[in-house]
């Protein structure tokens, strides 16, 4: 039979709008197709057909809106804490100084400004060190980027080196939106001497003074009156001599008198101490240390004596010599009494031993 249909199968249709192109099922005129039709050309300018040709030529996205750099970031600053060591010469309490400041990067410009917080009392020019300009960053004529700012580095403008330690929560997320990789956050350092100052001062307690004044103006006039005995009977030619000691409660000086007796045979001295302020216990006493002094001060005596050290019935050694009080007037026992506390004031009685009989040679 003879082929009567020879129309080809439609391939080009619409999908969505969108024009498509589909292979073909069928042959020429409805034919069974057992195999693909097309052509290695076919199917090669099937495969590269340009979306122009079939679209035609996409438009353009119009441009934005032109903004200048002073509107777009205009009040959009970067701040970044730092801080420099300043030496500080001829200084026994310090030998350097640690100043923090905060540097502003002005992105409307790429200007810089260096910017310290003044503190009270500090004695030195603070506020505004670097005035806000376009640093130079090298001799070549080259100036300071926000790109060569980050934390834990080191910038220097004008001879003074400034470490950065760290910066806002703006700053990082602007740096890090521009793909800037930021250094981790430094501990920012504190001035030694300021932290010196912010301590407690130790207050000075000056050692606790008598009143000398008001001792005087108390005890003026009031005098203790100690009956002792110094026995030297077992030195050669020595004796039992009674005495009469003087505290003087005015000033803590002490005084001994020998009680003169007639016939005694004895020169009419009696003073053996003259008034003065007696040593207990001296401070490090060497063996060098002379036993007689004319000028003693509170820097050799370690303590003085005090009414607390005479006692009825007690012995008290004064400058090597050993006297036995035995008796008090009726002044020191109220004294005692009313300061003290103290009632014991038994009189102590002192045996004396009769002279020998000397036997008479004719």
């Amino acid at each position: 039979p003879q082929k009567t249909s020879f129309h080809r199968a439609q391939t080009l249709g619409y999908r969505n709008g969108y024009a498509l192109s589909r292979l073909p099922t069928v042959g020429i005129g409805g034919e069974r197709l057992y195999v693909n039709q097309l052509s290695q050309a076919d199917l090669d300018e099937l495969s590269n057909t340009r979306p122009m040709l079939t679209y035609g030529q996409s438009k353009l996205t119009p441009p934005s809106g032109f903004v200048p750099a002073h509107v777009a970031f205009d009040k959009k600053i970067l701040k970044f804490d730092a801080y420099f060591q300043e030496d500080v010469p001829l200084s026994a309490e310090e030998a350097y100084r640690i100043r923090q400041v905060a540097i502003y990067y002005f992105l409307e410009d790429d200007s810089l400004s260096v910017m310290e917080p003044v503190v009270q009392n500090s004695g030195l020019p603070q506020g505004k060190l670097v005035r806000r300009h376009r640093v130079p960053k090298n001799e070549r004529g080259d100036h300071y980027h926000w790109k060569d700012l980050n934390r834990g580095m080191n910038i220097t403008m004008y001879g003074r080196t400034y470490r950065i330690v760290d910066c806002d929560p703006f700053t990082q997320v602007f740096l890090e939106s521009q793909g800037v990789e930021l250094n981790p956050p430094e501990e920012m350092l504190s001035d030694p001497y300021t932290e010196q100052r912010r301590m407690p001062v130790p207050k000075y307690t000056p050692p606790l003074q008598v009143d000398r004044l008001k001792q005087f103006l108390t005890y003026d006039k009031q005098v203790l009156r100690f009956y002792a005995v110094w026995d030297d009977s077992a030195s050669m030619f020595g004796e039992s001599q009674p005495y009469i000691i003087h505290y003087y409660l005015a000033d803590d000086t002490v005084e001994v008198r020998e009680v003169c007796q007639r016939n005694a045979g004895r020169h009419p001295f009696p003073v053996l101490i003259k008034r003065q302020r007696l040593p207990k216990a001296f401070v490090d006493k060497k063996k060098t240390f002379p036993s007689c002094v004319l000028e003693i001060s509170d820097r050799e005596v370690l303590e003085w004596y005090t009414p607390k050290d005479f006692a009825v019935g007690k012995a008290t050694t004064v400058l090597g010599r050993t006297f036995f009080i035995y008796d008090c007037d009726d002044f020191t026992r109220n004294f005692y009494r009313d300061k003290f506390g103290i009632t014991d004031f038994q009189p102590v009685e002192i045996n004396k031993k009769p002279p020998e009989e000397v036997p008479q040679v004719l």
